[in-house]
């Protein structure tokens, strides 16, 4: 295998240690030798036996499942649990990657008549094999999986590390003191805005609370912000650092990480490095599950499920249903089946991503009007926000106009706030003015508002406005349009808009969608062409 592969043959494995570790990349490798050695560090850790996996043709594409989990290699499964349970589809013939994550609160019947029970279970009971055969006879019938990859939380928290840590877009304040009770939760203190996170091994300001956090959202909130984590860290991570941290990252991967037996031989690497070829630098695309949310909770105690959508469609947008549509569990519904079909599809459309010194293929220069339909003007709040940080020294941008239905966050008001946790954790927070550090530890001035839709469901969406006019998160717009005289570009996700951002000479402002990207674009782009200066 020729060195002009490097870059390429760990990111084989991209899809595997960027996905499963949620960010975390691999190292460029070349050469037979290269693959013995990966081979040698994967046996740090015995293989998962009697992996339930389909051996892929030479060049056909793969489906990888990815674990994030507590799960230590050579002890029992029992107790263990899965954070992460997610889909990876690599295909040459695709311009994306394609990712679908899996609810871990999906509601599934227990093998033997054990009654219903969450698919995060059917792990905790019989590992990775269980998992597959719960996804096949009960979500996504002629599921073939590949591959397995199982990382736990120590390895995520120590590849992150490895890796420099990740700049990551955080959409609001994330804060809680686990107590006895309903707030028996992992501890998290994580202020917004756009900043470098780091695994801590598992401290409550590092990447790995901020990936798993459910506290105040939900599953559908948390895949969300798990995939996004994993673009990040694949944009802000290059080839030349990959070979830099080669044997660090491998040794790391290898220790903490269980696959199938067939990714321990010279010929498994070499099928899966082959098929990575085509893919390396393919955008990620987010394939959505559908699902809703039963009633859960109150004085019954009784479970929080996930429950797939009956039919496509049913299920609109990020609706919360207290009793929901009717599903029969057990039975993989149409939606379910659709979902699954998208993410075995190959995008044809090519989704061209630049560095931003170059100029995109989509670009209009002619500046247009956009309609503000869907917004409402509110350059009241906006002023008080910006008033908020009259301090700061950088010019304060704002849009006039929000989404219809959204306020902006206030530690005055408390509007954001955890009504469970000291409201002196938030005083800071909304708005919030800070500094960062880029790659070569200079430090920038920023500041971010956050705006929110529905508290209960996580939706956030934030602006920020910083004087570091080329992080990692604008490196590859994927068009500029021009509106009302501002020269905006767009970044998407292989399907919908992120994030839209404005440069000064001064410095840059940026719109960022929820997480989960509820914000149509159409309005994305009305609110990035309203930014106005504060007085």
């Amino acid at each position: 295998m020729p060195r002009t592969r490097a870059g390429v043959l760990w990111r084989g494995l991209l899809a595997a240690v960027i996905v499963i570790a949620l960010g975390a990349a691999a190292t460029a490798v070349a050469g037979l030798n290269e693959v013995h050695k990966i081979v040698g560090y994967l046996d740090q850790t015995a293989p998962i036996k009697h992996a339930r996996v389909v051996l892929p043709q030479p060049g056909a594409p793969e489906t990888l499942l990815l674990i994030g989990s507590d799960h230590r290699a050579d002890t029992p499964y029992t107790d263990a649990n899965t954070d992460t349970m997610m889909l990876v589809r690599i295909d040459d013939s695709s311009s994306t990657i394609n990712l679908l994550s899996i609810p871990r609160d999906l509601a599934v019947t227990v093998p033997g008549g054990g009654g219903e029970d969450k698919l995060n279970a059917m792990y905790s009971i019989g590992g990775p094999n269980l998992l597959i055969k719960a996804l096949q006879q009960e979500v996504f019938p002629g599921l073939e999986v590949n591959h397995i990859l199982d990382l736990n939380f120590a390895g995520f928290s120590d590849l992150i590390d490895a890796i420099g840590c990740v700049y990551t877009m955080v959409d609001h304040r994330y804060y809680n003191v686990s107590g006895p009770g309903y707030n028996d939760f992992s501890a998290i203190n994580i202020q917004p805005g756009y900043q470098r996170l780091c695994g801590d091994n598992q401290a409550d300001t590092g990447a790995l609370a901020f990936v798993r956090f459910r506290h105040t959202d939900s599953d559908v909130v948390r895949n969300a912000r798990q995939q996004d984590f994993i673009r990040w860290a694949k944009d802000g991570y290059g080839s030349s650092q990959l070979l830099d941290n080669e044997d660090k990252l491998l040794k790391i991967f290898g220790k903490h990480v269980q696959t199938d037996a067939f990714l321990h031989s010279d010929s498994g690497l070499i099928d899966l490095f082959d098929l990575a070829i085509n893919a390396d630098g393919h955008t990620l695309k987010t394939i959505p599950f559908p699902e809703y949310f039963g009633a859960c909770g109150g004085d019954s105690g009784s479970p929080c499920y996930v429950y797939a959508c009956p039919a496509v469609g049913a299920c609109p947008g990020d609706s919360y249903y207290v009793t929901g549509p009717a599903t029969t569990v057990g039975e993989a519904t149409p939606a379910e089946q659709a979902a699954y079909q998208a993410f075995l599809t190959p995008t044809t459309t090519p989704t061209p991503t630049v560095h931003v010194t170059k100029r995109p293929k989509h670009t209009s220069s002619k500046s247009k009007h956009i309609s503000d339909a869907g917004l409402i003007a509110d350059p009241t709040d906006g002023e008080a926000q910006a008033q908020a940080l009259d301090r700061f020294r950088l010019p304060i941008y704002f849009p006039k106009e929000i989404l219809a239905g959204s306020q902006y966050c206030s530690s005055v008001s408390g509007n954001c706030d955890d009504p469970l946790e000291s409201a002196s954790g938030y005083v800071a927070s909304y708005p919030r003015d800070y500094t960062l550090l880029d790659e070569q530890k200079h430090l920038h001035r920023a500041y971010v508002m956050t705006v929110v839709i529905n508290p209960d469901l996580g939706t956030y969406y934030t602006v920020e406005g910083m004087g570091w006019q080329n992080p990692p998160i604008l490196n590859s717009p994927n068009s500029v349009v021009t509106v009302d005289g501002k020269r905006l570009y767009e970044y998407d996700d292989g399907a919908k808009l992120a994030l839209v951002a404005w440069h000064t000479p001064k410095a840059v402002y940026w719109i960022a969608n929820t997480l989960a990207n509820a914000i149509p674009n159409r309005e994305m782009v009305a609110i990035a062409a309203s930014f106005t200066r504060a007085r």
